[in-house]
């Protein structure tokens, strides 16, 4: 058994045994243990990562596995690894774990939320390990359709139309996704050489400069509509704000990271030259999105909003940082995708908790929360200023990083819209400090939230995982960096061969 087909078993092992179970009680208690077992693999993944590289293992991609799925087409079974792989497993192995937790009190249809919540889990981790491109698109829609039901069922506020609208728009970059996949697999090889999915196979040779030119916008739009790219954005905000508080956690914290991971890994990766040639026309799309984000967040009164505002002004960081196209740029993106699926799924969380207790999430019906659920409060002081970027958390390594790569460029429009994107810091610092203030400092407002009840232990395990998980990031983040940095040779070889003005 192949290591990185356990990332797939486990889950599937999981859903059929909830399916055996009867209440909420059972149901739970399979589901953690489960995404525990996954995160324990997850943990086991990046030690057996670090130890074949210290041993000298040279080769792009660990851990393989191919067999041969559907001849007709050359269509493979798959998976490998690098660093950004293993990374992003290991983001989704502690968020899944958190949400699990976040939604220990789920009794409405608990059995079959668990199992569609852990099937998009499924959907993620054979999306990251997968080197197959029709298998990486299959486990695409598998993550991506149980959010249909997630939010449609379990959701809140206006849940049908967030769910319908989430699904079109995401259904419609998988259309984008199908031309721009396929056009990539009938110029793969050579003429005269057999055609195929698989990504290495592909990179070896070079698509021609105008196909390139032609599907780069279908596939680069297609991943960057899950990624919130201006102006494809909409759904991210209402469907954010319907779902409940696991989905929430699991559609921002590792669900929205599909998009910037696949625009690196796949139209970066496979079509270079058009990357180069057409990366002005997102650059400007990607810097509305940051600065565009960060406004919206100012004036949203609903915490989750608040929130979903804050994470398409994050994610448009990532796509920014994807489209610099050069290696600390390129690092910064992956630690940016990790440390905001980290601080955003703890952010949905904390708002999950507290509109548990006071019914609300309109900041200006709450204050003085301190007082009466002082750990809840402390923790969304940190996710706050790991959001705002405070030195020591991972905020303040990844986007650092991404600006340092940024400014590398030294042309006119370069520099502007990196000033632009910088400019988003402040902004976020505005509506951070703003929340915080209101919502917990102060006079309690309502007399109701005299005697809440602080954190239960389930909700401390979930919050403390999502924790230490920022601050070791942001504290020792050079592990996390040299697995990057190692696994970005390939593409930095590809992008030398291409002359980049301007830097």
């Amino acid at each position: 058994m192949n290591i990185l087909t356990l990332f797939i078993v486990i889950p599937v092992l999981t859903v059929i045994g909830i399916l055996f179970t009867k209440d909420l009680k059972q149901s739970r208690l399979v589901s953690a243990i489960g995404m525990t077992a996954q995160l324990i693999l997850s943990g086991i993944l990046v030690y057996l990562y670090m130890t074949e590289r210290s041993a000298g293992n040279m080769a792009p991609m660990l851990f393989t596995f191919d067999v041969l799925w559907f001849p007709a087409l050359n269509i493979h079974y798959a998976v490998g690894v690098d660093g950004i792989s293993v990374a992003m497993i290991a983001l989704t192995g502690v968020v899944v774990f958190a949400g699990i937790f976040a939604s220990w009190n789920m009794e409405f249809l608990s059995r079959e939320f668990f199992i569609s919540l852990i099937l998009l889990a499924t959907g993620v981790f054979g999306f990251f390990i997968s080197l197959d491109l029709f298998t990486m698109f299959l486990f695409y829609e598998i993550a991506v359709i149980p959010m249909y039901l997630l939010i449609g069922i379990w959701g809140s506020g206006p849940k049908e139309y967030s769910a319908m609208k989430l699904t079109i728009m995401l259904m419609g970059g998988s259309a984008l996704l199908m031309v721009g996949i396929l056009g990539i697999y009938f110029y793969s090889v050579p003429e005269g050489g057999q055609l195929t999915f698989n990504v290495l196979e592909i990179a070896k040779h070079q698509i021609p400069v105008e196909m390139q030119r032609f599907l780069f916008p279908f596939t680069f739009i297609g991943f960057g509509i899950l990624g919130a790219l201006f102006p494809f954005h909409t759904w991210s905000p209402d469907g954010h704000a319907s779902a409940p508080t696991a989905v929430s956690m699991l559609h921002a914290g590792v669900l929205m990271k599909l998009g910037g991971y696949g625009a690196f890994r796949v139209a970066i990766y496979l079509m270079p030259e058009a990357a180069h040639e057409q990366a002005w026309i997102f650059i400007i799309l990607t810097t509305i999105s940051v600065v565009y984000g960060a406004f919206g967040a100012i004036f949203q009164k609903d915490l989750k909003y608040i929130n979903a505002y804050s994470s398409v002004s994050h994610c448009g960081l990532v796509l920014f940082a994807v489209l610099m196209m050069n290696q600390s740029a390129f690092t910064g993106a992956v630690i940016q995708m990790i440390s905001h699926g980290l601080m955003t799924a703890l952010f949905f969380a904390l708002i999950g908790m507290i509109y548990g207790r006071t019914h609300t999430r309109m900041i200006n019906e709450m204050g003085g929360l301190m007082k009466v659920i002082p750990f809840l409060g402390v923790v969304y002081v940190i996710a706050g200023l790991a959001s705002l970027g405070l030195p020591g958390f991972s905020g303040f390594v990844a986007e650092m990083t991404i600006f340092f790569g940024a400014f590398e460029h030294i042309d006119v429009f370069h520099r502007v819209a990196t000033i632009l994107a910088v400019s988003s810091i402040v902004i976020t610092a505005v509506y951070i400090l703003r929340v915080v203030g209101i919502l917990l400092m102060g006079p309690i407002k309502d007399h109701h939230f005299d005697h809440l009840p602080d954190a239960n232990w389930y909700e401390r395990l979930s919050t403390i995982t999502l924790v230490v998980g920022i601050t070791f990031i942001g504290v020792v983040p050079i592990w996390l960096s040299d697995m990057i940095n190692f696994s970005l040779a390939p593409l930095m070889e590809k992008l030398a061969s291409i002359q980049l003005p301007g830097m």
